[in-house]
């Protein structure tokens, strides 16, 4: 429907006359376009809404929110310094201007319109036959112009925006001249903008703090923030030299007043402790965390502290359970991290944002910890290029979970998904029994520029056996080239940070694809092509091997078959760097079982440049597992046996290629 054109259908005029009455006649422009006549008084005040996020990076639109599970529904805030003649606030799946649910206010000189939109493929904007945003309240104020509604979780409408758990990409605009029809609209021409904000938050009320809490504010030192869109700045903090052993119990931003739109995110780490010669002295450093000037030790403090993102609450840690920090084992030495999102390249802004730590000396009941689930940081797991949806998958198998986690298992509270760049989802789920029972975090708009803790809605108990499965989807369609697993911005990564407590010795539980396994996938594929194999030669490495590959969708379905039934190699780490001492057994097709374990120990340091900079440094001794995926459907590509460390059983699969 093409509203207010000449052709307009009898049908449509009536639903754009509803849609004015159904919208206190469409603000009456009373508000929104004050006039003569008058003044009304003002409007009685409406509850306050928790949450709040600067839209665009000068400061002129604001959205506030808050959220009902009872109602199933989100009532909304929009703020405008000056709303000109309309305001356009949307969700799509990316930010795109396409297939994107709209809420639009618009004016065509004497008169102001209220309406639910929808863009199709093209961009072009339609009313919608369906209205699920509910006008509430709009008016002016020496502040700026409000706007009042509320929407559904859901709608059952095809052309509105599910809301769920995970980011939301809002995108926003201001109208600057008057338009008389929809159909006028051109999306392409707006000057829009993107935000990400995680609009779902759980309903829990926060713990109260110790009587003796404290406050330490670790925080940048008077920057000034360089005049170009992306900038991460890192800052060494020294705690006191005889600081005893403390409970962080909670967390939130500081922001300089002016700077909220600018401040995109930022993170406190704990460096290595001091016990190593090397950090027993951190120099003192505030710069770029990409500068060749920064002290090499800041690339092993990456403990993470404290995470925060654009819009998020402060962080509460659960009654019984605090982060430590200080005293014997721990280190002196802080870096301070902030990612600076200036696009409009504003010079000369000064800067002191940062972190406050709320601590206590009362030490709780359990100390939280950190543990990674997901893939290695390895080449051996990569993308086939030009794939709109692929997918890899990481786990943390029963026999890891059975040997480290306590009889009464750990309580999962909070997770950080992380990707590169290619990333596009991200899901967690726990298995009991070969069953999936929970789903520990998940975001099917996930989105590496927006990385921030989430606090879960209520905690999830993993038990000695259970199994976590870590999935991630990805689009390469912009890339030529396989993307390589690996610490590069431009390689891939799948990683879950849980938060849980009581804390235990495994940090890391995570997998990659058996490098035998994957050696016969390029066997296979090179003879399938013609490509003649040098036995006596020696062997390139596994990226000169994938980027050597020709693809096509034989291939890339065949390393996806590999992937998901392939034996896997299980990294099961102690955060002293040992391994724990799990079965590994190795099913062969003609019962032949051996068991095989090696360990060793790799360093990684790592420094993200271009969108982000974070530092990477980890220490793994793993352990060779031969375990596999869980079983699926023998095919013609599939490996010889597809063992599954949810249920243990194996599945032989008959004339298959990589036998």
């Amino acid at each position: 429907m093409r509203v207010l054109r000449r052709d307009v259908r009898l049908q449509d005029a009536a639903l754009m006359y509803l849609t004015l009455v159904a919208t206190l006649v469409v603000l009456l422009v009373a508000s929104y376009q004050a006039s003569g006549g008058p003044p009304r008084p003002p409007p009685p005040p409406a509850p306050p809404l928790p949450y709040h996020v600067p839209l665009d990076p000068a400061g002129r639109l604001r959205l506030s929110w808050s959220v009902s599970y009872a109602r199933q529904e989100v009532q909304l805030q929009l703020w405008a310094r000056d709303p000109r003649h309309g305001l356009l606030l949307g969700m799509s799946d990316r930010g795109q201007l396409t297939h994107a649910d709209l809420l639009l206010l618009w004016d065509n000189g004497t008169q102001s319109y209220f309406g639910d939109a929808w863009s199709d493929h093209q961009g072009v904007v339609t009313l919608d036959r369906q209205q699920d945003y509910q006008l509430l309240e709009a008016h002016h104020t020496p502040q700026g112009f409000f706007l009042l509604f509320k929407r559904p979780f859901s709608t059952c409408d095809p052309h509105d925006y599910v809301i769920e758990e995970g980011t939301v990409h809002f995108i926003y605009a201001t109208l600057d001249q008057p338009i008389s029809s929809l159909a006028q609209l051109n999306l392409s021409l707006l000057q829009t903008g993107v935000q990400r904000v995680l609009l779902l938050r759980p309903d829990t009320p926060s713990p109260p703090l110790p009587a003796d809490e404290r406050t330490l504010d670790v925080l940048a030192p008077d920057v000034t923030i360089p005049s170009q869109e992306t900038t991460y700045w890192c800052h060494t903090y020294q705690l006191p030299r005889d600081m005893p052993k403390n409970h962080i119990v909670m967390y939130e931003s500081v922001i300089t007043a002016g700077n909220e739109a600018i401040v995109h995110h930022m993170e406190v780490f704990e460096c290595a402790p001091d016990t190593d010669p090397d950090m027993e002295r951190v120099a003192p450093y505030s710069g770029p965390c990409d500068s060749k000037m920064k002290p090499p030790q800041l690339n092993y403090c990456r403990h993470v502290l404290a995470a925060w993102a654009l819009g998020a609450e402060p962080f509460y840690y659960p009654p019984d359970a605090g982060m430590p920090f200080g005293g014997n084992g721990s280190s002196r030495f802080l870096r301070l991290e902030v990612h600076y999102h200036n696009p409009l390249l504003i010079t000369g802004r000064r800067d002191s944002s940062g972190i406050r730590l709320h601590y206590t000396g009362r030490v709780r009941r359990f100390e939280a910890g950190i543990m990674e689930l997901g893939l290695v940081y390895t080449p051996l797991m990569a993308l086939p290029p030009r794939q709109p949806r692929y997918q890899l998958t990481g786990y943390c198998t029963a026999q890891c979970t059975h040997t480290a986690l306590p009889p009464g298992g750990i309580f999962i509270f909070a997770s950080q998904l992380h990707t590169h760049l290619a990333g596009r989802a991200v899901r967690t789920v726990l298995l009991r029994g070969g069953r999936e029972v929970e789903v520990v975090q998940e975001d099917k708009h996930f989105s590496t520029h927006y990385q921030v803790i989430r606090m879960l809605r209520r905690m999830v108990n993993v038990l000695p056996g259970d199994v976590l499965i870590t999935r991630c989807t990805y689009n390469t369609e912009d890339r030529n080239n396989a993307t390589v697993g690996g610490f590069g911005i431009m390689e891939e990564m799948c990683v879950n940070y849980v938060h849980y407590y009581p804390r235990t010795q495994l940090e890391l539980c995570k997998s990659h694809v058996d490098p035998t396994h994957l050696q016969k996938y390029f066997s296979l594929i090179n003879r399938f092509n013609g490509v003649d194999s040098c036995s006596s030669c020696v062997q390139p490495d596994v990226e000169q091997q994938f980027s050597a590959l020709r693809w096509d969708p034989f291939s890339s379905e065949v390393l996806d078959s590999l992937y998901r039934s392939a034996p896997i190699s299980m990294h099961c780490n102690q955060s002293s760097a040992r391994l724990f001492p799990v079965s590994t057994t190795h099913t062969h097709t003609h019962t032949q079982t051996h068991t095989q374990t090696h360990a060793h120990t790799h360093t990684h340091t790592h420094t993200h440049t271009h969108t982000q900079t974070h530092t990477h440094t980890h220490t793994h001794t793993h352990t060779h597992t031969h375990t596999g995926a869980p079983p699926y459907p023998c095919t013609a590509t599939s490996p010889a046996l597809a063992y599954s460390p949810v249920t243990g059983m194996a599945r032989t699969c008959h004339r298959c290629l990589l036998s």
